[in-house]
């Protein structure tokens, strides 16, 4: 590979030489797991014995599991509003530690009719010069009457086939599907229409047309045009397809102090209400806390109104990735006669010595998700995240993250992030969260320290009456613990006791750096994320992690 094809990093002062060392010590955690070895040389690992075989006990007994860390929303010149191309991406995917990537362009007509079939042909080289990464071809749909979703499925004789009759087909877009506001004449037609697409890509798993294919909607209150009863029948037309939403958004360079101006909000999360925008959402929704989306960062808000009733609806983040920060690099010019719509393809993008226009982070440089896998592939990554195995940082704050919610009276592992613990009232239980602090400088030359871990717990009421409910009012911070000066690896115990409902618990927590009553109020949540000024949100110094949920299912006595 030549120096051309290699990203143009940022100053070397925040980009410290050391930072492959994030592969060696991704392996040093699934060593840890006890995954590693000859088979993941080999392309495969074997699932435990323990998760295979026997009757699954009440008290639930998962596989032990390897975390892999990925992104699924990045941007190449197969996009026409972003400048890198699949090498360039794919390289600094592993420069900063991704095990999988997702390529999802956005749809519009150039891309239908061109750029599909040649970025697979990009795709496809990534991957030879990229051979220990997962690079995954997607999508990023326009969803009629909504925002954006991430579509992607493995490797196959029809993962191509699969993203262009579906962007023909279901695009909003493409089709004009557009109009979402409250009343209008198309907006029942727009909505119905994106359930069917949700159905369809369903309907080519069930089939075998291809071996999976999941769904993911993207920055969902940066125009609040994702009402909530949108999102509930999008996840209730597959929740096996449809697995849930960005808690945080790219763009987390958009706030940098002096970069952008003095209006500018990480995330990009700029707007205000607008016609199409949900009415119900408040001025307040459309702002980023701590760098994660309002809908996640509410302790009782619209995430929690959907899992207090009892359905699984995951988070990730990632990097958007379309323009870098600090970046020197521009677009090519176009040869004469030639643009998007006739080719599908921007031109190569080429070096300046002049820091370019952007909001975005490389992928994997501040953004990480991580998926638990019980082996190693393309389908592992996927089942890991249907499964909800999901925890996810910024600015590389931890290290390694394992939770598992065991009943006192049973040995076992109990069950993690995603998964489903059955019990009877009055039982005794405990939340285990164990914990891997930061060993090494992140790409900003800072060793991230963890300052606290919150256990958020929630009531399971079952299906709403109103679709459009956003607030969980039975969800709130139920213990904070103090970690400050905690390093290596260690278990935090949290003693939970069953009561007459059905619950769930999930995990934040934060450098410390930024908190102040949440939301919803302290009583809900003492010191949850708060926005940052705008034109000011240095985004290192405002790092947060949160995890998926784990259900308590009770039984009768």
């Amino acid at each position: 590979m030549t120096e051309q094809q290699l990203p143009a990093w940022a100053d070397p002062a925040v980009s410290p030489a050391g930072l492959d060392a994030q592969g060696v010590s991704r392996r040093q955690l699934l060593h840890r797991a006890g995954l590693f070895g000859a088979a993941f040389a080999a392309g495969s690992l074997a699932t435990p014995a323990a998760a295979s075989s026997g009757p699954r006990r009440l008290g639930g007994s998962d596989p032990r599991l390897a975390y892999l860390v990925g992104d699924h929303h990045i941007h190449t010149v197969y996009s026409h509003d972003a400048k890198y191309t699949f090498s360039q991406l794919a390289a600094a995917g592993e420069k900063f530690g991704l095990d999988w990537m997702v390529f999802t362009e956005h749809s519009n007509f150039g891309h239908a009719q061109f750029g599909a079939p040649l970025e697979h042909a990009e795709i496809l080289k990534a991957r030879k010069e990229n051979p220990r990464q997962l690079i995954f071809q997607g999508l990023e749909w326009y969803i009629p009457g909504a925002e954006h979703c991430t579509v992607f499925s493995p490797p196959g004789k029809h993962e191509v086939d699969l993203l262009t009759k579906f962007e023909s087909a279901f695009d909003g877009k493409l089709l004009g599907y557009t109009e979402g506001s409250a009343g209008a004449t198309d907006t029942a037609r727009n909505e119905a229409h994106a359930v069917k697409g949700i159905k369809w890509l369903a309907e080519q798993r069930r089939t075998g047309y291809v071996d999976d294919v999941l769904v993911l909607a993207n920055h969902p209150m940066r125009l609040g045009i994702d009402s909530p009863h949108e999102m509930r029948n999008w996840r209730d037309a597959a929740p096996e397809i449809m697995i849930g939403m960005e808690g945080a958004p790219g763009a987390q360079g958009a706030a940098i102090p002096g970069w952008r101006g003095a209006t500018s909000i990480r995330g990009e999360y700029e707007n205000k209400p607008s016609a199409q925008s949900w009415a119900g959402y408040p001025a307040d929704g459309y702002l980023t806390y701590g760098g994660f989306d309002w809908a996640t960062a509410t302790v009782g808000g619209l995430w929690d109104s959907m899992l207090a009733e009892g359905s699984l609806f995951s988070i990730t983040t990632n990097s958007d990735a379309h323009r870098i920060v600090f970046d020197t690099w521009k677009n090519g010019d176009w040869p004469a006669g030639q643009n998007f719509d006739n080719t599908g393809k921007l031109p190569d993008p080429v070096n300046t010595d002049t820091p370019q226009p952007g909001s975005d982070f490389w992928p994997g440089q501040f953004s990480r998700t991580h998926v638990g896998v019980t082996g190693y592939g393309y389908r592992a990554v996927m089942a890991g995240m249907r499964a909800g195995r999901v925890w996810l940082d910024h600015g590389h704050l931890l290290d390694g993250l394992d939770v598992r919610l065991t009943r006192d009276c049973e040995f076992g592992r109990g069950v993690t992030l995603g998964g489903r613990l059955r019990v009877r009232k009055g039982e005794k239980l405990t939340l285990n969260i164990t914990v891997t602090s930061a060993s090494r400088l992140n790409p900003q030359g800072i060793l991230p320290e963890l300052a606290h871990v919150d256990v958020i717990r929630g009531a399971v009421r079952g299906p709403v009456t109103d679709r459009d409910t956003w607030k969980a009012p039975d969800t709130k911070v139920v213990k904070s613990k103090d970690v400050s000066g905690r390093t290596g690896t260690y278990t935090l115990r949290v003693p939970l006791t069953v009561g007459d409902e059905s619950f769930y618990v999930r995990l934040r927590g934060s450098d410390g750096n930024r908190h102040a009553a949440g939301y919803l109020g302290a009583s809900v949540d003492p010191h949850g994320p708060i926005p940052h000024e705008p034109g000011n949100g240095d985004p290192w110094a405002d790092t947060w992690f949160y995890s998926n949920p784990v259900f308590v299912d009770v039984v009768g006595g």
